[in-house]
């Protein structure tokens, strides 16, 4: 029997989404996000990002675009198998491999240029650590939003707040 991984439940003002985290496949970015759940962290961010068959990016800003203090980086898992395919999460971060933090990504599409290649930089990819089981409609709903200028950002930010209410563990790994 397979073992269960992880569930966490994400709130928004757009509906529900539930996702399975990949404990065993990317233990130290799954440790990482829930370190930041434990804490809080996600209650009152927003997707700040959302480009339609791109990705819905969010869990660093609040509504009033200040961006919130982070822990230290976390080591890149790219490499772990899992592709940045439709419905994934993964990790955001800089042109640095490894200096993802606490913003993450929901894939809108099949993103396989965003997989892991090979050791340089550029084709680091990006770490995918769980996986949207409920909610897809919540998802593609977010999708949908008209976008625009706003904040620091000159595009892609949906015009009405997408407002991250909470993020909670509902299930743990066995």
């Amino acid at each position: 029997m397979a073992m269960a991984e992880t569930q966490v439940r994400i709130e928004t003002n757009q509906g529900p989404i539930l996702v399975e985290l990949f404990d065993e496949r990317a233990p130290a970015t799954v440790d990482n996000f829930l370190t930041y759940v434990r804490d809080g962290f996600y209650d009152g961010t927003i997707f700040h990002r959302v480009i339609p068959d791109f990705v819905a990016q969010g869990g660093g800003f609040t509504a009033d675009f200040t961006r919130k203090e982070t822990r230290p980086p976390v080591k890149n898992e790219a490499d772990n198998g899992i592709g940045n395919t439709r419905g994934t999460l993964a990790m955001a971060r800089t042109a640095d491999p490894d200096s993802a933090t606490a913003q993450f990504f929901i894939n809108l599409a099949d993103n396989d240029f965003l997989d892991r290649r090979d050791d340089s930089a550029a084709g680091a990819g990006y770490t995918v650590f769980g996986e949207v089981i409920e909610g897809m409609e919540t998802v593609d709903r977010i999708a949908n939003l008209p976008t625009g200028a706003a904040g620091p950002f000159r595009k892609d930010v949906p015009r009405e707040t997408v407002r991250i209410d909470s993020v909670q563990i509902v299930q743990t790994a066995d």
